[in-house]
């Protein structure tokens, strides 16, 4: 035995079992046994579709949210959760209280920062890729304590999946109700124009008025063309002083001022249109230009009616919520830490360690 003999012995002594030892000291007298309970969950999202597209097998009754999973996934893991759980059950408490067990209980002055950081450790989250399950298990040093943070934790995520549901529902049909709205607005102001027009103008139709006046002008027309040829008889059967000739010509007057006046109306007139009045072929421009506004609001409103109650129905048939295939369970024996696996794990690396160390050192002298 030379002297780096009994130096190589003594850093195997302190680098190797004198840390074991203690490792499985503390593993198997000090630390605190812990409890897990498991449970799995996924979202789900139903549409029931129409009597047609179950008919035709177009129906999707079924189905998960890939991105609703990825969501739930990072907010199990979030300080907002830890947040809302601490806030209903004391975390700091009920994490902090084996004071013999300082590495795998929660420090009693510990900052919320470590307090979501210890969470993480506790509750570990798993997912089957490509299947949208996800299962959790949450540690804790009481089996109750393990159940009710398990079960406190699907609250709080089925409230979250909720309010994304209410969100989805909400979005759906605001911009459709806008629409609906901004239509309903169109539809009066073009109703108010054209009974304005009607009171302003007192013609209901224009277009029926127009062929009540074109009676009335070709039937003085015909009087005045009756007129005029009776006036030519005259002139030739009678004298030039005969009260009949005056009397056909005042009469073919009047009834050639009462043309003139009827086709001032239609814009035909020879007599100057007063200031301030439209004739008719002004009122039927105003009148079909009003005409057509109303009935393009009366479509835009039956259209924005018929899309806002599609988009009701649809949020109405649209579903997300929490699907929970494995409850929460109640541990009946403790899983962890697990002791023989933690000892065999510490043997092994302060094992490696040393060795590494043994042949650096004897590496180097060599090269002396």
């Amino acid at each position: 035995m030379r002297q780096r003999h009994y130096g190589l012995f003594a850093s195997f002594l302190l680098g190797v079992i004198v840390p074991f030892v203690a490792s499985v000291y503390y593993l198997f007298a000090a630390a605190q046994d812990q409890y897990a309970s498991v449970f799995g969950f996924t979202v789900r999202s139903e549409q029931l579709e129409g009597a047609q597209a179950l008919l035709g097998g177009l129906a999707s009754l079924s189905g998960t949210s890939s991105s609703d999973t990825d969501i739930l996934y990072e907010f199990i893991q979030s300080r907002t959760l830890v947040e809302k759980v601490s806030a209903r059950l004391d975390l700091p408490a009920l994490y902090s209280w084996p004071q013999n067990d300082p590495v795998f209980a929660l420090r009693p002055d510990a900052s919320f920062e470590d307090l979501v950081a210890y969470w993480q450790r506790m509750v570990r989250v798993s997912r089957a890729s490509g299947s949208g399950l996800l299962e959790v298990r949450v540690n804790t040093f009481s089996a109750k304590d393990a159940q009710l943070v398990a079960e406190t934790i699907v609250e709080e995520s089925s409230r979250m999946i909720n309010e994304l549901s209410a969100i989805a529902r909400a979005d759906s049909t605001r911009y459709a109700l806008e629409d609906l709205d901004s239509a309903v607005t169109r539809l009066k102001t073009a109703r108010e124009a054209l009974t304005r027009f009607r009171s302003q103008t007192r013609i209901v139709d224009p277009k029926a008025d127009i062929q009540g006046q074109m009676g009335l002008l070709n039937s003085l027309e015909t009087q005045l063309a009756e007129a005029i040829i009776e006036f030519n008889l005259l002139l030739e059967t009678s004298r030039e002083n005969d009260p009949r000739l005056e009397q056909a010509r005042r009469r073919i007057a009047v009834i050639e001022t009462l043309i003139d006046k009827e086709r001032q109306k239609f814009g035909m007139g020879t007599t100057p249109q007063v200031a301030g009045e439209k004739d008719y072929s002004t009122l039927v421009g105003e009148f079909e230009r009003l005409t057509v506004d109303l009935e393009y609001a009366q479509k835009s409103y039956l259209t924005a009616q018929t899309v806002r109650d599609v988009a009701q129905a649809n949020a109405q048939r649209q579903s997300r919520y929490l699907a929970t295939y494995a409850n929460p369970s109640l541990p009946q024996s403790p899983e962890y830490p697990r002791r023989f696996e933690l000892t065999a794990v510490m043997g092994t690396i302060l094992l490696l360690i040393w060795s590494i160390g043994v042949l650096i050192f004897f590496s180097l002298r060599d090269r002396r």
